[in-house]
């Protein structure tokens, strides 16, 4: 296997190999060696305290079957020390079925490699989830700076608001790009949504309909939050995010968990800031219910009409008409105009007829926001 030249802080990333067959971590070993750094364990409790050793590991790749204990017992009990939480895992199997793979998941793995591993592919999933826990401990970070600033600037009786807005939009920027880290195909599609989403809101504030209905502030954290409305996909694995071919139905079901892990996250992240009733919590309802549908189809609530919220149903136009219009690994872009007849043609199915209204009182306006903001 022919390989680049690594850099050298991604040389002294340190990874924990936990598997009790010796080939398979001779093979491990080999692949990922030159590297990394590595460490070995064969059983569980030998692991556990390999995990606990500093430096801390970067990553660790676990075994689904242990002689003394499960990957899954394991990969709960690293998840429940506060020493190894915060550490990504991925699952080792030769197994790929659905339940296995939410199994992980639901007890905070990150991804399932599959065995026998593919050396290239293995190097891929490592480096990408490398790159996400670094994104994410940076965001930890930033949002710790930024819990100080708030503190600082509120003692300062709210001194220079305008400042912490900007933070407050940056933040959003940074949460929304950990999603997009996942899916290269995405692009600009935060930029451009939140564009798209920013016109209708300015468009539907002067509707009779919803003149009223909220103020300018409730209007303005609806396209600011918009960002965010893709952000549980960092919860989802690469084998399903970035199948290149239409998903299963089981695979679907995986998909559609992104809705529930992006309110979760954001839910939590807003009890933990003691922010209830901030941005965070607009941004909550947008990445839960834009995959609702007007005729009560979608997903995850299968709501329909005036019960899906107005935020939601805003996002959902935008967020569709973008992915016409954009290039996928399983599509060719559709042109401007005729991803206009389509939105057109699911008013009052697929969308809020008075959302598509607004659409297509714009739809010069999307095409020159879709130019300005091009993957090109």
């Amino acid at each position: 296997m022919t390989r680049q030249a690594c850099p050298a802080a991604e040389r002294n990333k340190v990874l924990l190999l936990i598997d009790d067959d010796p080939m398979v971590l001779d093979v491990l070993d080999h692949i990922l060696h030159g590297e990394y750094r590595t460490r070995i364990g064969t059983t569980g409790e030998q692991g556990f305290a390999l995990a606990c050793m500093e430096p801390r590991p970067d990553l660790i790749l676990l075994d689904v079957e242990l002689p003394d204990t499960s990957g899954y017992a394991l990969c709960r009990r690293l998840k429940e020390s506060p020493a190894t939480a915060s550490i990504p895992i991925l699952f080792l199997s030769s197994h790929a079925e659905v339940e296995d793979i939410t199994r992980g998941l639901a007890l905070g793995a990150v991804d399932y490699v599959l065995k026998p591993v593919v050396p290239p592919i293995l190097l891929a999933r490592v480096e990408t989830q490398l790159r996400l826990h670094e994104a994410r401990e940076q965001l930890r970070d930033q949002n710790r700076n930024l819990e100080r600033v708030v503190a600082e600037r509120t003692e300062a009786l709210h001194a220079r608001t305008e400042d912490l807005a900007h933070t407050q939009d940056l933040t959003i920027i940074a949460l929304g790009t950990i999603a997009e880290v996942r899916d290269n195909d995405t692009g600009n599609h935060i930029h451009r949504t939140r564009a798209y989403v920013r016109a209708m809101c300015e468009r539907l504030a002067t509707r009779a309909a919803y003149r009223g209905a909220y103020d300018d502030d409730a209007w303005g954290l609806i396209w600011k939050s918009a960002p965010l409305h893709d952000i549980g996909k960092v919860g989802i694995p690469d084998s399903i995010l970035l199948k290149p071919g239409r998903l299963t139905p089981e695979e679907f079901d995986v998909m559609k968990r992104h809705t529930a892990l992006g309110r979760d996250a954001l839910t939590t992240a807003e009890k933990r800031a003691n922010s209830v009733g901030s941005f965070l919590r607009t941004a909550a309802v947008i990445a839960y219910s834009h995959h609702e549908r007007w005729d009560g189809t979608g997903y995850p609530e299968g709501l329909g009409g005036e019960a899906i919220p107005v935020a939601a149903r805003v996002m959902s136009v935008a967020d569709v008409y973008d992915a016409l219009i954009s290039k996928r690994v399983y599509k060719e872009a559709f042109s401007h105009s005729m991803s206009v007849e389509i939105i057109r043609a699911e008013s009052g199915r697929q969308f809020d007829p008075d959302v598509v209204g607004c659409f297509l009182d714009l739809a010069d306006e999307f095409r020159a926001i879709a130019l300005h903001f091009s993957d090109e």
